[in-house]
């Protein structure tokens, strides 16, 4: 008997035919269904079967594995034309050495490669060890299995029939199960077959886990799906409506008794259609109930009727306010347009000025005249442009925008709308919420505007709309071409006085259930107070402190207290503790190289002192206090004019190439900036270079440019309120400032004198005495 032999090769795809395990086969390829023939004609049946390395339909040697199965025919039937089933019996495994043959059929020279059969400790440990994985393996796959699988095998000595058998029931793709037929040693053999049994639990376990979870969340939801068949069906008996239905019936009622403009009802009737068709349970059943509620409450064509009354306006804005004559009569010019013509494209009014000044209660007090609702909507610190747009519908949380919501709360399409601290505007990567502002502001665009979450058009265009800023500057300049400005500027201590009295200590009065005759504030004790406890451009501040000595008398009635019958300036200390403030008095006496000037600033005017020294062999001009980029150059020009008309203005010039200057202003902490200090500078250092003092009672504004000229500046009211709080009597400013000296109280005007000035030479022939002469000197020489 030689070794080899030759038998007709019958090649498979996608599967391995182990020895020992018998195992069914489906042929259909023309030269496999010769083999097979071949080999069952013949009295052994023998046949050699082998894998496919690659999934052709027409293999050659390369295609094969060279180890393959040398297997007999058990049965053999023919279902259909072409197609043979036969169960094959691994037998021993063999070398395939030569493809002899491959028409009609393959065959190949084989020699047998027998199945190890080794033995040690380590061998059995791994069979057992495989055992109780495959036990636990067909527990996760079918319970039944186990005990007949683990007596199959419990008393086989052959570990190469176990490790067959089960490279024959795992699922493994061909490369593992070739490495398996491959096996060198039994030891190899069960090494893979243990490593491939592990990986298969893995994955049955997590499949099992997935398929409980699955099947609980599928158990959860039939569960409530029944309970609300049983509970409909109970309503249903009980001639009750299923709450869904009536939901949908009640927004269908709601929707039918709306007025609201042809295309908003069709989008409101095609979301309701949605709505009928989902489950409650469904997320987006809550999102289009809460979208159609939003839509039922908006005023789409609900407004007041203006009730234009053009006296009734003005006392109205009268009792709410004192003086602000200017304000005033613009804001009845805007109403005698708006009577005159309702459809009038009014601009929008934009009110700037100090804090506590009266902004917000001028809107309130528009809106009482109008007879409008008025809200409010603050802007400070807006950084997002989807807070006044909305967030579109398909973000979990989303919302109108400000815009529309302050509408809904309005109840009504014509509110008085005023945006608050339109200057406080932020914007960062999210957006420019002033861009959403152009379009909402602009009569042309805000009849159509669209919220993001509301995604219908809204008429805005009937809005009265009103801002308000601190300052202008912050503001984008589009946004502010929109707006006509209005500027409030800081009252005086007699306006304060004025305006305690007529609506401060009656407000609190009222607010604390005082009577006038148990609260008495004498004058002498309202200036103190204006004076020594308040510093600012308003009077929120002064309102406090009126409340709080309200409270304080409040609290001694009702603790039976005897109380005063009128708060005299001494008992303030006792009602309010220390003075906060003092008076600004002005220095009595002024060294060379020191002038006063004004400053302009958010909380109202104040009064700046510039100070010079020399610096002896020094070179440069040195500036301390916190100064500006514009406030530098100023001192830079002030400092070069003198330089150049030295002797015009007695001034040694020597001084200037000889010496350095430094240049200082107090209160270095605060920041200070622009050009209308440039005429005290100027004074400050001729004085300076001078050897003459400056007029101590003397106070000055003004831009000065490098041939001398005097520019006009901004807050001169606030500047001259500051100056006399400071106990100053004169005040040097620009000839073209002359015409904001008539926006002074009249007691000012009697107690100051006001010095227009064009030129430079006049602010310094004025404020330091004996220049003049030695300017004339100079000239005459």
């Amino acid at each position: 008997m030689t070794d080899t032999q030759t038998l007709p090769l019958l090649p498979v795809r996608n599967t391995v035919v182990f020895p020992y395990v018998l195992t069914p086969l489906s042929v259909e390829r023309l030269i496999s269904v010769n083999s097979v023939q071949a080999a069952a004609a013949s009295e052994e049946k023998e046949i050699f079967i082998v894998s496919q390395k690659n999934n052709v339909d027409d293999p050659t040697a390369d295609d094969l594995y060279t180890i393959g199965t040398k297997a007999i025919i058990k049965k053999l039937v023919s279902p259909r034309p072409n197609t043979i089933s036969i169960a094959v019996q691994g037998i021993e495994r063999a070398v395939l050495i030569k493809v002899e043959q491959t028409e009609p059929f393959m065959t190949g020279r084989i020699r047998l490669f027998p199945v190890p059969q080794d033995t040690s400790t380590e061998i059995e440990a791994l069979r057992r060890a495989i055992l109780e994985q495959v036990s636990k393996a067909l527990s996760l796959i079918q319970s039944d299995a186990v005990l007949d699988f683990s007596q199959l095998f419990a008393n086989t000595g052959n570990a190469m029939q176990l490790v067959y058998t089960i490279g024959s029931i795992l699922n493994l793709p061909v490369e593992r199960e070739q490495a398996v037929l491959e096996a060198a040693t039994v030891l190899e053999a069960l090494t893979l077959i243990h490593s491939y049994v592990t990986h298969e639990i893995q994955v049955l376990e997590l499949s099992s886990q997935i398929s409980k979870k699955v099947q609980n969340e599928m158990s959860k939801e039939q569960r409530e799906y029944l309970l609300r068949q049983q509970m409909k069906a109970i309503q249903q008996e009980l001639g009750e409506k299923d709450p869904q239905e009536s939901e949908a019936q009640l927004l269908q009622e709601r929707l039918d008794k709306a007025q609201l403009p042809e295309e908003i009802r069709k989008e409101a009737d095609r979301e309701l259609s949605k709505l009928k068709k989902l489950p409650a349970m469904a997320p987006e059943y809550h999102v289009i109930r809460t979208y159609l509620e939003l839509i039922l409450e908006l005023p789409w064509l609900k407004g007041t009727e203006d009730e234009i009354n053009i006296e009734k306006a003005r006392k109205v804005l009268d009792e709410d306010h004192y003086d602000l004559k200017e304000i005033k009569e613009r804001i009845l010019e805007h109403l005698g347009v708006l009577k005159l013509n309702p459809q009038a494209k009014s601009p929008i009014l934009c009110f700037a000025g100090p804090p506590g000044v009266g902004k917000t209660s001028l809107g309130q007090s528009i809106a009482r005249s109008l007879g409008r609702t008025f809200e409010r909507l603050s802007l400070g610190g807006m950084h997002d442009e989807a807070e006044l747009r909305g967030h579109r519908r398909t973000y979990i949380g989303a919302m109108p925008g400000a815009i529309i919501r302050t509408i809904r709360r309005a109840g009504v399409n014509n509110p008085v709308l005023m945006l608050d601290e339109v200057d406080k505007l932020g914007h960062d990567f999210r957006g420019d919420p002033a861009a959403a502002l152009l379009e909402i502001l602009d009569p042309e665009q805000n009849r159509t505007f669209r919220d993001n979450y509301l995604d219908l058009p809204f008429d805005l265009s009937k809005v009265f709309f009103i801002t308000t800023a601190n300052i202008l500057d912050t503001i984008p300049q589009p946004l502010l071409d929109r707006m006509e400005i209005l500027r409030l500027s800081g009252y005086s201590e007699e306006e304060k006085m004025e305006i305690a009295k007529r609506y401060l200590i009656p407000k609190q009065l009222k607010e604390t259930g005082l009577t006038p005759e148990q609260l008495k504030i004498s004058d002498e004790a309202l200036r103190r107070l204006i004076s020594r406890y308040t510093r600012e451009a308003g009077v929120r501040e002064l309102e406090r402190m009126i409340g709080r000595l309200a409270r304080k008398t409040a609290l001694m009635i009702a603790e039976n207290k005897s109380q005063p019958t009128e708060i005299l300036p001494d008992m303030l200390i006792d009602y309010l503790g220390p003075e906060r403030f003092f008076l600004e008095q002005a220095r009595k006496e002024l060294p060379p190289g020191v002038s006063t000037g004004l400053a302009w600033t958010e909380a109202g005017g104040d009064v700046l002192y510039i100070e010079a020294t020399l610096l002896p062999e020094g070179r440069s001009m040195t500036l301390t206090g916190h100064l500006g980029d514009v406030m530098q150059e100023s001192a830079r020009a002030a400092h070069s004019y003198l330089w150049s008309n030295a002797e015009k203005l007695g001034i040694d010039p020597a001084l200037f190439q000889k010496s350095g200057v430094h240049i200082h202003v107090p209160a270095g902490a605060i920041k200070k900036d622009g050009p209308s200090a440039g005429i005290t500078i100027a004074t400050a250092l001729t004085s300076l270079y001078s050897g003459l003092p400056v007029d101590s009672k003397t106070g000055m504004t003004g831009e000065i440019t490098l041939t001398g000229l005097v520019l006009p500046i901004g807050g001169l009211k606030e500047k001259v309120l500051a100056a006399r709080r400071a106990g100053l009597v004169r005040v040097i400013l620009p000839k073209a400032n002359l015409k904001d000296l008539r926006d002074l109280p009249e007691e000012i005007h009697k107690e100051m004198e006001f010095i227009p000035v064009e030129h430079v030479t006049e602010v310094l022939a004025t404020a330091i005495s004996g220049l003049r002469e030695r300017m004339a000197a100079n000239t005459a020489a």
